[in-house]
């Protein structure tokens, strides 16, 4: 259940940061509520992921993963550009998430 706990926080994250852009600075109703209830619900299953990995490891994960999506998502939904020195460095984030997944022994509690 902790991976399945740890992708709902971070879908949730991503939902959040996203929705962040469209509330305008919390000027728009429905993007307010969004970026509050999707960090609510962000925080809520990482708490629970916790309760089974380690805080560094999970950490690592949630933030590394959250960071692509959040890039992803505004190259599409925001239309920002990523240049040469921004595509490395995500897929240095990338690596570094399979490494951990792969070789770490440090991901269960």
């Amino acid at each position: 259940m902790k991976w399945i706990f740890l992708i709902i926080a971070i879908l949730a994250e991503v939902t959040a940061t996203s929705a962040l852009k469209y509330s305008e600075g919390f000027s728009k109703l429905i993007p307010s509520i969004i970026v509050v209830l999707g960090y609510g619900i962000a925080f809520y299953f990482l708490s629970l992921t916790l309760k089974n990995m380690s805080v560094g490891i999970a950490y690592a994960l949630w933030s590394g993963i959250g960071t692509v999506l959040i890039a992803l998502s505004a190259y599409f939904l925001f239309k920002q550009k990523l240049d040469l020195p921004a595509i490395i460095g995500l897929s240095l984030i990338v690596i570094g998430v399979i490494v951990i997944n792969v070789f770490s022994k440090s991901v269960s509690h």
